[in-house]
């Protein structure tokens, strides 16, 4: 069986491959690794649910221009870049790109796909075409809706004041 310090260097090295840490940052993970593992070892680990809901509803501000940049889009989470991130936080992380947004604070309006990918993805449409295509079909979809739509019924109008009806006097 491994020893405390040997899990600690093999967790540690593993957080280090994905993110860049400073000596204070490696100290401090050191730290808490090997408190959690004594504290699973000893059978008294709880669970940090209050912390970790704290964190997941306050959103992380990020520096746009230093993750979205022309050529690529660099994860917050891992610090890796990227043409997209659709598909790495999907297979690395299990995230969808809205918690993604929410958790960092992106606005929706923003693409998760690098400037250049995208401009080239556009400038290949319109060579093919598929704009003109898409326009297309977009009139006859219009054309068999407006053909399919049956006139509308009108009600007759009611009068505005009625009246009443003659009640009938009682002779005597």
């Amino acid at each position: 069986m491994a020893t405390l310090a040997e899990l600690t260097v093999q967790i540690l090295t593993q957080r280090m491959a994905k993110k860049e840490m400073s000596l204070d940052e490696i100290q401090q993970e050191m730290v808490t690794i090997s408190t959690m593992i004594k504290a699973i070892d000893e059978g008294t680990l709880q669970e940090p649910a209050a912390e970790s809901a704290a964190e997941v509803t306050k959103p992380q501000k990020i520096n746009l221009k230093q993750y979205f940049k022309k050529d690529e889009v660099v994860c917050a989470i891992c610090n890796k870049g990227f043409k997209t991130l659709k598909r790495h936080l999907t297979t690395a992380h299990a995230m969808k790109p809205g918690q993604y947004r929410k958790q960092f604070g992106i606005p929706a309006t923003l693409s998760l796909a690098a400037k250049s990918y995208v401009e080239s993805r556009r400038q290949m449409a319109l060579e093919k075409g598929l704009g003109e295509g898409l326009a297309k079909a977009r009139e006859a979809k219009a054309a068999t809706k407006a053909a399919e739509v049956p006139a509308k019924r009108t009600k007759a109008a009611v009068p505005a004041v009625k009246k009443k009806a003659a009640v009938p006097v009682a002779s005597k």
